[in-house]
């Protein structure tokens, strides 16, 4: 069994109540748009991280994060992108990558939009934690935490702040 926490576009924020939320979790997924290499540094820092780079993101950030992951975790194929959108509505490269990769679960950001869907047509689930740090339009900061088990997410709780800095 995994504890998997799952952010994206942190915008350079990771603060006390993501700390909080996340320090049970074995592993933090982030989405991209971490903001600069320090937030890398912090996350990773604080438990184990698996990242794509976001369109926001520098340089710097790339070389260490690509622009997708693709593994798997207790029986579920994971795909990790950016920008990607949702069912019916996917970016074309997300799609060529779903098309190719066939995940069991896709993960993206970008939009700054907390959304969890079944895709029925490519028999996934399409997980966007929306926005876990302070800058954008979103009006509440969001993250996930949940459990990866013989092939089933279990347990998908959602971690929402108001959007200000905690330290």
């Amino acid at each position: 069994m995994a504890y998997i926490g799952l952010i994206s576009d942190t915008h350079c924020t990771f603060d006390a109540p993501l700390k909080e939320f996340l320090k049970g979790v074995d592993t933090i997924w982030h989405a991209g748009d971490f903001g600069n290499i320090e937030t890398v540094d912090a996350i990773a820092a604080f438990k184990p991280l698996i990242g794509a780079y976001g369109n926001c993101d520098p340089y710097v950030v790339r070389l260490v994060h690509p622009v997708m992951r693709f593994f798997s975790v207790d029986g579920m194929k994971v795909l990790i992108t950016h920008i990607g959108g949702y069912p019916g509505h996917y970016d074309k490269y997300a799609l060529s990558l779903i098309n190719s990769y066939k995940p069991d679960i896709f993960v993206c950001g970008h939009s700054h939009i907390l959304k969890v869907v079944n895709d029925k047509l490519h028999n996934m689930m399409v997980i966007n934690p929306g926005a876990a740090g302070i800058q954008g339009f979103h009006q509440v900061r969001t993250a996930l935490r949940f459990h990866i088990e013989n092939g089933s997410i279990k347990d998908m709780e959602v971690g929402e702040w108001e959007r200000k800095l905690v330290l």
